[in-house]
Formats: C-alpha cells, sequence, structure tokens
C-alpha cells in the first residue's frame, strides 16, 4: 500500500504562486507516472498536469505555461508550481499514482482578491 500526503494549499491572491507537494510514503512511487487533479466546487474531477516515471510533463491546456511539475524519485515526492494563479484554479488538488487506485486526500487552494 501506497500513502500519498499533498501539502502546500492555501489562499492566495490572483496572480500569485503557490507549490504544492505530494510526498508517497514507498520508495515505489518511483516506478509510477503520478498526476495533479483539480476539483472545482460543484464540479468533477479533472487532470490537471502529470509526469512519467521518467520526468516527461504533459499539461492541461488551461495550465499550459503557468504551471510546472517535477518530481523527485529520491525523495518521493512530486510537486506542481503554480504561478499566475486565476480564480478558477480554486478547488481541491489531489494527487494520483498512475494504474492505481491510490489517491492523496487533496489540498486546498483559494485564489481570490
Amino acid at each position: 500500500q501506497v500513502r500519498l500526503v499533498e501539502s502546500g494549499g492555501g489562499l492566495v491572491q490572483p496572480g500569485e504562486s503557490l507549490r504544492l507537494s505530494c510526498a508517497a510514503s514507498r520508495s515505489i512511487f518511483s516506478l509510477y507516472s503520478v498526476a495533479w487533479y483539480h476539483q472545482a466546487p460543484g464540479k468533477q474531477r479533472d487532470l490537471v498536469a502529470s509526469i512519467t516515471s521518467g520526468g516527461t510533463p504533459t499539461y492541461a491546456d488551461s495550465v499550459k505555461g503557468r504551471f510546472t511539475i517535477s518530481r523527485d524519485n529520491v525523495k518521493n515526492m512530486v510537486f506542481l508550481q503554480m504561478n499566475s494563479l486565476e480564480p478558477e484554479d480554486t478547488g481541491v488538488y489531489s494527487c494520483h499514482l498512475g494504474g492505481t487506485a491510490y489517491w492523496g486526500q487533496g489540498t486546498q487552494v483559494t485564489v481570490s482578491s
């Protein structure tokens, strides 16, 4: 079993930045792709960004140029650097271990003036 724990959320103003972290409890984490999902209030959960075990990223069109996903396989962590945040980015961000049923509990991001 793998436990995923997100952190780094908070309340920021439009245009500001946050860096989210997803920490895994086991080193097997490094063998899997990892994705960040965003669930806005009252909406379905959408894929924001993913990164392969080798470090190749992909992004949703809505965050390209603003968000950067990265990973540190030594520390069993994945990060999501979020710049130029917009009110539409508000919601719960969760990390997911690709191809498995393992999800973190999520971290709340609120972008508001």
